[in-house]
């Protein structure tokens, strides 16, 4: 099992009630001597072994640290969905393995990666060009445990059938809050396989999608992603200025800044650019735009081909992981969509990203929730331990919550994806991967840097130290509303999703959770849970069929809330749903019932409180802005 480093401090209640190194009944008798022979000189000098901080200067109190034990041993939810869907011995065996290592070695590793993070050196000694990226050896050493432990080969074997995705992300949620952030570059090189198996496994991809899924160490490739550019980050259509000239063998050279490219270790990259005609003219707009494969490698002399790193960037969290900004100045490429097709082929891409956004969310939630509840049977204050504080325990219940309806959203999508993947897939189920790939993501983003901050707020200072490791966690989980786009941008990506399918995503939605639901009409002590997600579902049809009749700018107002109401629903559905089954436990029932108590549909609550009115951006705007309102 892991320790986590946490410096101790010692309490004022432990001053002088308790030492180890001394007995209550001497401290009062230096106590009294104190107070009675207040400005007389004591015959003889107290034995130094009797005085407290006489010699350590530090004290005899310790607290003892959080331990990080094998975390899916620790995760009954974990073990209960995979009983239940999953029951195979051998994915069980693996599992359970894994997190005995990712407590016992794997985080110590990723602490590693954070306290010796990555280091550019642009020139040698003499001048000349070079553009190394130096990562610890931690950080490499986690390449290799990716590739041996099928972190992504699991996903594209399919094994386990249409339960594959859901076998390889329940190892990457063992695996991510331990990583060291190497779960992003993961992420990518998972998209980037899912990019070219849907295009079409050939020259000149063949090579790199084997390397991509292969289980051998010295074979395995990860990959970039390299999209944002300096007007924009979601916005590709309009903001890439990359431009792709064709060579006379077919391939193109590549010319361009990338702003934000993670991972810039990686060995490939897939990347947008416009393709130059014979006049040196582009098309503007996502029509323009066209997707690129090209190996990241070094020509004879060192230099990299086509590349110039130009800085890496200071972020407030994901440090163990280089960062940075490209000048790409005649990079070789290949073009692998069709031309113009760039912004619709890195659509399987972005599903698979995000999923793996919302995998570390749950990962991150997981993971503080399980030190806290150890802290608390090794903190004493106020005369007993934290996890006999009923208000304590209290906070740590709504926090794994929280972390449960997380988890079961993440799987279910994973889910969804494993069944499109092996063919089985009805229509209504890929309506609703398409629905749930932004709601997940953008609330399992919000949840964690909600959680993890109350995770820390339960270590009390200590969460607040670094060295402690505690504070990486949140820095590290604010990331996680942002990449792969924030949550206003898939905010409003639910409404294109939901104007482009002409509303099937929201038939699929609605008869999916009602069917969930129908399967604990006989469970009667869920009764409570079940009627409230009723409720809230009469309520989103409601409004649905009421936005028909509104202006744009009403469901643009009401995008987010309208996510947030799709999340809240669906994960009341599923809790229930894993409630009702046959093996489910007490606490199962009681996190459902739990997690129905909340307002399920705020977009309704919301909307009766008229946010979404024609007046409100004028008043939002006055707010924000501090101006008054004239007429």
């Amino acid at each position: 099992m892991k320790f986590y480093s946490v410096p101790c401090r010692a309490v004022k209640s432990a001053v002088w009630h308790k030492f180890p190194c001394s007995s209550p009944q001497s401290l009062n008798q230096v106590r009294s001597a104190s107070v009675v022979k207040t400005f007389t000189k004591p015959q003889t000098e107290p034995a130094l072994d009797t005085v407290p901080f006489s010699s350590a200067k530090i004290g005899c109190f310790f607290q003892e640290r959080p331990v990080l034990k094998n975390s899916f041993l620790e995760d009954a939810l974990l073990r209960g969905y995979l009983s239940r869907h999953l029951p195979q011995e051998a994915v069980i065996s693996d599992l359970c393995a894994f997190g005995g290592r990712v407590a016992d070695e794997v985080d110590g590793w990723g602490r590693d990666c954070e306290v010796s993070p990555p280091q550019l050196v642009q020139y040698d000694p003499w001048g000349r060009r070079v553009d190394h990226i130096h990562t610890s050896a931690a950080w490499k050493r986690m390449k290799d445990l990716s590739a041996r432990e099928g972190l992504i080969s699991i996903g594209y074997e399919r094994h386990y059938g249409e339960w594959s995705r859901v076998y390889q992300m329940s190892k990457l949620f063992l695996f991510s809050p331990s990583s060291g952030l190497y779960t992003c570059p993961l992420a990518m090189t998972d998209g980037a396989a899912k990019v070219i198996e849907s295009l079409g496994i050939s020259w000149p991809v063949e090579e790199a999608f084997n390397r991509l899924t292969t289980r051998k160490a010295e074979d395995f490739w990860t990959s970039g992603q390299w999209m944002t550019e300096r007007q924009g980050g979601s916005d590709v259509a309009n903001g890439t200025e990359t431009v792709a000239v064709p060579q006379m063998d077919g391939s193109y050279k590549l010319y361009g800044y990338k702003w934000f490219t993670s991972a810039t270790d990686a060995d490939m990259t897939l990347t947008l650019a416009r393709v130059q005609d014979a006049s040196g003219s582009t098309t503007s707009g996502s029509r323009g735009l066209s997707l690129f494969y090209a190996e990241v490698c070094r020509d004879e002399s060192g230099q990299l081909k086509g590349i110039e790193v130009q800085k890496l960037k200071d972020k407030l969290g994901t440090r163990q992981m280089p960062t940075a900004e490209l000048l790409l100045d005649s990079l070789p490429a290949h073009r692998i969509s069709a031309e113009g097709r760039g912004v619709a082929s890195i659509a399987n891409m972005l599903t698979i990203t995000r999923i793996h956004n919302s995998l570390s969310a749950a990962g991150a939630m997981r993971r503080v929730v399980q030190l806290a509840r150890d802290y608390a049977t090794r903190r004493r204050a106020f005369g007993k331990l934290l996890k006999d504080h009923p208000l304590h325990v209290q906070t740590l219940a709504r926090m794994e919550v929280e972390t449960r309806a997380a988890f079961l959203l993440v799987m279910d999508v994973c889910r969804l994806l494993g069944k499109e993947e092996t063919g089985i897939a009805t229509e209504l189920d890929t309506h609703l991967l398409r629905l749930l790939t932004p709601v997940v993501k953008l609330y399992t983003g919000k949840q964690a840097v909600a959680v993890v901050s109350e995770g820390l707020e339960s270590f009390g200072g200590q969460g607040y130290i670094e060295d402690t490791g505690l504070p990486g966690l949140l820095r590290d989980a604010q990331v996680l509303s942002i990449w792969e786009g924030t949550t206003n941008v898939l905010s409003l990506d639910v409404l294109r999703c939901v104007a482009r399918s002409a509303g099937m995503v929201f038939h699929a939605y609605f008869s999916h959770t009602k069917s969930l639901l129908a399967g604990a009409s006989g469970v009667c002590t869920l009764s409570p849970a079940v009627q409230a997600v009723h409720g809230a579902l009469s309520k989103l049809e409601l409004v649905a069929q009421d936005a028909v009749t509104k202006e744009s700018s009403f469901l643009d107002l009401a995008a987010r809330d309208l996510a947030y109401s799709l999340a809240r629903i669906y994960a009341g559905a599923l809790l229930i749903d894993h409630a009702s089954w046959k093996g489910a436990s007490p606490a199962d029932i009681y996190t459902a019932l739990r997690w129905c108590e909340q307002d399920l549909c705020p977009v309704a609550t919301n909307k009766e409180k008229g946010w979404y009115n024609s007046g409100t951006p004028l008043h939002d705007a006055a707010l924000v802005y501090d101006q008054q309102i004239h007429g």
